[in-house]
């Protein structure tokens, strides 16, 4: 394959920076990619430059490179010469360069950031005013939905890069195709006669431009229908036709019948989505009023073409995380086969998308984003032990792998992402320890595959069947336990039990529908909301200096509906141009109050709306919810607004308490621990952090010291409003959750805190009073979370509690420095009690078996003797007393099963076997787990002797009775 390469690029050349661009017609030459430019006097190719303060000029056109194609080797081309190249490219043309957003995306609508256009999605609907005309990025994506495919296919990815340049009513088809082109056969040096386009089928507009002035041959564009040629974000909202970029390997196969969508010839590197029409509620179109332009160029794609290697496995990017893990598995990528490639490249692949998760705040845990993480990880742990990674890969085998693989993730990350060199440590240890919990879980798997075959074949010896493993019960430990598909039918194959691959493939293929269903669309909407604040001014705040202002009602809704009156009784949105309620973000609930409607010159109150809830609305309007108690409020009035004062004061202690809480948190349990959500209310307030084991009482102790400490200190604070970047390099903590714009607001304790926050605080730490801990949870694996009181609410809980503690000492009849050590004498003693009264039931449970010896039915042809009993309420520690007594009363062969029901909706069984009856090939642990399942329940211990329980006593009758049939069924069928 030849590819066209231009001169080599220092891999050390700095990117633009992301500040407003220089006039560069007051410059006399600029360099771009290393190569200098010269500034034309007219306009070519379509470009034109803006720089920061939004000036056109003339586009410096590209002096063409000499080197000869196909000379370049990969090292000209590395991923991060690409990225740079691509974003400096769109830099010289008026682009602002802005960062990759978090893979966390601030939408409640998406799952994952899985497009560059995500962060962009607000000024595209107009929902936000554009800051800046157009803008490039390059952003990291993470998408699922085709995780069956990674290292199969040469392209399938969970995490990538999209480098993107994006259009806010600026330009569009014209010049964002010329540029295209321009930077895949001018920047990257790609033969025009390797590149295809393909077109919307009824964009002739699209077409012509590729044809007539970019000057593509006509058989290498190809008209394409809706399904892979015209974007939507859903049943509604912005949409547009789309245009692709592909590259040919095989230019000697000709044009005649070339299929666009045959992998194995052509790759998609990039896509223009010419965003033109809102798609309304009856599917008709109208052209949208700003029309925008969205990209997207697979960074990993481009790199295959250019580092002409055959996948994007073996691209820089990844390919020194599969050389890493080839040699703890002690294994030549170079030689392997398929399989082992395959495995390395699902690895490869793994481990960026875990090791950026994990620095964006996503921790592995059972629901939500730290579900996908935790598969991923056990997808990599399951492979790579596949492969035969034992242990650390090194010495240790009890040791973790995963830490070796994320180094050199992390190695690679620099240009992607800075911050996740800063958080090697945190992400190193979370690996590690999810590694060696899943390993013990992978033991269990092992457990569980051993049951389910020996099932398999007494369910087979009994039917008369071939014994098999189904479906579910494969996906089971495949998805639950991590055992790879092919060592479940390796091991089960040993045993001659075969393996229902059909059924499994109809489990998989129903999670990776919800998968898709789930995770890979980004909502747009264009509503009435969006018509509604169209002609309202975002609200002005006035809370942090005052609890009342005048106001005027810009908007009212009910239901979503936008009305210009509403009446007593009514439950209404208000919509006004300036308001002292503070509305729910960055954790800290919205404000309550009042508003007053004032009529006449009088100024007499005409109607009163109580106001329980403010929310955020499109841009920054605030919208207050309540209900209006007497007259009605009209559109345009003028109102009197009230806040809560003690409300709010009690949101404030929280507010400034959270901030003095993770403080302490760093300064006790290490500055690796990070917020991972909060809510600060009016009576309490909640921090969740990421930590991987409970805090000790020692920890709660000084970390409530500490805050108190800083509240006794009478310290006050300091806000100041300063831009996002200074504030960053100041140490400003940002808190979670919180979306931030190009000035922010910073709240100090001199000495203890400094924070990017919105919220309201007091103005002296001596207003929090006190502070105490009420609980430290877990809520998921790796999230710890803290409640505690402030304020008011702290003196009402140490009060309350303090009633409780008088209380109790009147009971007891002890000082309260004394409550302790009477409890532990009551609870010994009642332990004593106990103890007592389960030795009696013993004692009368071995009593009332020593009857049922008498009972015993004895089963032919090997004479065994068999006790299937009910013995009513006794509980199981008598019955298994008394299961021991008759086992070891009755001569071997027996086997006993006994049942009771104790109470409270609770099932006891217990088996035992002697052992000629376990040479017969009963086991206790299997036989008794399988009656209980009848009762609700479960169970398993020893072949010789288990315990089980249940939940339905109704069914034990029925569940002795099917214990008694099978048991006897098997004794009978054993030959001597």
């Amino acid at each position: 394959m030849e590819v066209a390469a231009l001169s080599p690029t220092s891999r050390s050349l700095p990117l633009l920076s992301t500040a407003p661009t220089h006039r560069l017609h007051l410059l006399p030459h600029r360099f771009v990619s290393g190569r200098r430019l010269r500034l034309s006097s007219r306009h070519e190719g379509f470009g034109c430059v803006r720089d920061g303060w939004g000036q056109r000029h003339s586009a410096p056109s590209v002096e063409p490179a000499t080197q000869e194609v196909g000379t370049a080797v990969p090292g000209d081309w590395s991923g991060d010469v690409i990225r740079q190249r691509f974003l400096e490219f769109y830099a010289a043309r008026g682009h602002k360069i802005l960062p990759s957003s978090s893979l966390v995306p601030d939408d409640p609508t998406v799952f994952l950031t899985i497009a560059g256009m995500l962060q962009f999605k607000p000024i595209f609907l107009g929902k936000e005013p554009r800051r800046v005309p157009c803008a490039t990025t390059s952003q990291k994506c993470v998408r699922t939905n085709d995780i069956e495919n990674v290292g199969r296919t040469a392209r399938h990815q969970t995490f990538f890069e999209m480098l993107g340049n994006f259009s806010f009513g600026d330009y569009f088809k014209k010049e964002a195709t010329a540029w295209a082109w321009e930077l895949a056969t001018k920047e990257y040096g790609l033969p025009a006669e390797r590149l295809w386009i393909s077109v919307f089928e009824d964009d002739d507009e699209a077409f012509n431009i590729w044809h007539n002035e970019v000057g593509v041959p006509k058989e290498h564009i190809k008209r394409m229908g809706a399904e892979d040629n015209f974007w939507t974000s859903g049943a509604t909202g912005p949409c547009g036709p789309c245009s692709e970029m592909y590259y040919d390997f095989y230019p000697e196969r000709g044009s005649s019948d070339a299929d666009l969508g045959d992998d194995s010839r052509f790759i998609e590197f990039y896509n223009l989505v010419f965003m033109q029409y809102n798609k309304k509620d009856d599917g008709s179109l109208e052209p949208l009023k700003q029309k925008n332009i969205d990209t997207g160029m697979g960074l990993e794609r481009v790199a295959r073409i250019l580092q002409k290697v055959p996948n994007n496995y073996e691209t820089d990017l990844i390919f020194p995380i599969i050389e890493k893990a080839a040699s703890l598995a002690l294994v030549s990528y170079a030689k392997a086969d398929d399989a082992m490639k395959t495995n390395l490249k699902i690895i490869g692949d793994h481990m960026r998308a875990v090791v950026y998760l994990i620095s964006d705040g996503v921790l592995p845990s059972n629901i939500g984003r730290g579900y996908v993480v935790r598969r991923l990880i056990r997808r990599v742990v399951r492979t790579g032990r596949l492969i035969g990674i034992r242990g650390d890969g090194h010495e240790k085998p009890e040791g973790a792998f995963l830490p070796s693989l994320a180094e050199v993730v992390i190695n690679l990350s620099t240009q992607i992402d800075p911050a996740v060199e800063s958080r090697r440590k945190s992400i190193i240890a979370e690996l590690q320890r999810e590694e060696l919990r899943f390993v013990q879980t992978l033991g269990r798997g092992e457990k569980l595959l051993d049951e389910l075959l020996d099932e398999a074949l007494l369910s087979a010896g009994n039917n008369g069947n071939k014994p098999s493993l189904s479906g579910k019960d494969v996906f089971l430990l495949y998805d639950t336990y991590g055992f790879p598909v092919e060592i479940t039918a390796e091991i089960a194959g040993e045993r001659g039990v075969t393996v229902d691959m059909k059924g499994f493939e109809i489990e998989m293929e129903n999670q990776r529908k919800q998968s898709q269903a789930a995770h890979n669309v980004v909502k747009l909407s264009v509503g009435n909301e969006t018509e509604i604040v169209k002609s309202i001014p975002d609200t002005e705040f006035l809370g942090y200096d005052s609890l009342s202002a005048t106001a005027v009602v810009k908007g009212l809704l009910v239901n979503g509906n936008p009305v210009n009156e509403v009446s007593e009784g009514s439950e209404v949105e208000i919509l006004l141009d300036r308001t002292p309620f503070y509305a729910e973000s960055g954790g800290q609930v919205g404000d309550n109050g009042f508003l007053y409607v004032n009529g006449g010159e009088d100024r007499k109150q005409t109607a009163v709306i109580e106001i329980n809830d403010v929310q955020k609305s499109i841009g920054n309007i605030f919208v207050h919810k309540g209900t209006i108690k007497h007259g009605s409020v009209e559109v345009g009035k003028e109102i009197d607004a009230s806040v809560d004062a003690k409300l709010r004061q009690g949101a404030k202690a929280h507010h400034t308490a959270t901030h003095l809480l993770q403080s302490a948190l760093k300064s006790v349990v290490g500055s690796e621990t990070s917020q991972a959500g909060s809510l600060v209310a009016f009576d309490r307030l909640r921090f969740d952090f990421n930590f991987h084991r409970p805090l000790s009482e020692e920890e709660l102790i000084k970390i409530e010291s500490l805050v108190n400490q800083w509240i006794g200190n009478a310290t006050h604070l300091e806000t100041k409003v300063m831009a996002l970047q200074d504030a960053k390099n100041a140490g400003a903590i940002a808190m979670f959750g919180e979306k931030y714009g190009e000035e922010v607001r910073v709240v100090e304790v001199p000495g203890v805190s400094l924070e990017l926050c919105g919220g309201t605080h007091v103005s002296n730490t001596a207003e929090i009073r006190g502070f105490k801990i009420i609980s430290e949870q877990g809520i998921a694996s790796g999230i710890r979370r803290i409640e505690a009181v402030a304020g008011d609410a702290f003196v009402d809980y140490v009060c309350a509690r303090d009633n409780y503690m008088r209380r109790l000492c009147s009971s007891l009849k002890v000082k309260a420095e004394d409550v302790n050590g009477r409890v532990d004498t009551i609870l010994e003693e009642l332990r004593a009690t106990r103890n007592e009264v389960s030795s009696l039931r013993s004692k009368i449970a071995v009593l009332k078996a020593g009857s049922l010896a008498s009972k015993a039915t004895t089963v032919e042809p090997q004479n065994v003797r068999i006790v299937v009993e009910n013995l009513g309420d006794v509980d199981a520690d008598a019955l298994k007393s008394a299961a021991e007594y008759l086992i070891g009363t009755l001569q071997d062969p027996a086997a006993v099963i006994l049942g009771s029901s104790p109470g409270d909706g609770k099932v006891s069984l217990v088996a035992a076997f002697s052992p000629a009856v376990v040479k017969m090939g009963l086991q206790a642990g299997k036989f008794v787990g399988r009656i209980a399942k009848l009762c609700g329940g479960g169970g398993g211990g020893k072949p010789n002797f288990a315990q089980a329980g249940g939940r339905k006593p109704e069914n034990l009758p029925d569940a002795l009775e099917k214990a008694r049939t099978e048991i006897v069924a098997v004794v009978s069928s054993s030959s001597s």
